[in-house]
């Protein structure tokens, strides 16, 4: 009898921690995107989470190690997204299934857009942070990957005219921005289409 109860309150210990850890990470983005990371604090966080700072503490030494634990996150799903656009398939069916996945992820109310906000920042902001060097490497693969899909894209006559590194980082810029209205109008954030952000890239050309 004793056995298997010790072992429920164990299980049952590790998931309120996980779920502590959970809240603990959301309300670090929250701060972090309204404040970047040197304007904000442990209490902040603290507050933010409904927790108390200890309770952070005990999951995180540092502010710091709290910072690295989001940034080894978007490590994780750059990745992912650098080998899903380096996959087979039609280069414009890959890039709308991306933008149409970005453009839902704005319009949900689960702290998507933040966290999109912290990862630029961690590729753009001093953060003391030893995920940033691999987060930056990780960008910039991405980045050519995206390059390269536009090349497929235009050979196979699926996508319009223009520099392909242009045409990334016009595209990427517009992503950012729709990330940062968002954060600005909260549930006022009216997205656009998926066909509205890739006329950009497609010149009017269909599907």
């Amino acid at each position: 009898m004793g056995g298997p109860s010790v072992a429920r309150t164990t299980e049952q210990s590790a998931a309120l921690s996980a779920a502590t850890r959970s809240t603990v990470q959301t309300a670090a983005v929250r701060v972090f995107a309204r404040h970047g990371y040197a304007a904000s604090a442990i209490r902040d966080i603290a507050t933010e989470a409904g927790v108390s700072i200890g309770t952070i503490y005990r999951h995180y030494p540092t502010k710091d190690a709290l910072y690295a634990d989001l940034l080894d996150q978007a490590l994780t799903g750059l990745d992912d997204l650098t080998g899903e656009l380096s996959g087979p398939g039609r280069p414009l069916e890959i890039i709308r299934k991306f933008t149409a996945r970005y453009l839902a992820g704005l319009t949900a109310d689960d702290g998507a857009a933040e966290f999109m906000i912290v990862i630029n920042q961690g590729v753009t902001a001093d953060a003391p942070s030893a995920s940033i060097p691999r987060l930056l490497d990780a960008h910039r693969l991405m980045w050519r990957t995206f390059e390269d899909l536009i090349r497929r894209g235009q050979a196979g006559g699926e996508l319009g005219r223009g520099d392909p590194a242009q045409l990334t980082t016009c595209y990427f810029a517009m992503l950012g921005g729709l990330t940062s209205i968002r954060v600005g109008l909260g549930s006022e954030f009216t997205a656009p289409d998926v066909d509205v952000v890739l006329k950009l890239l497609t010149e009017g050309r269909t599907q």
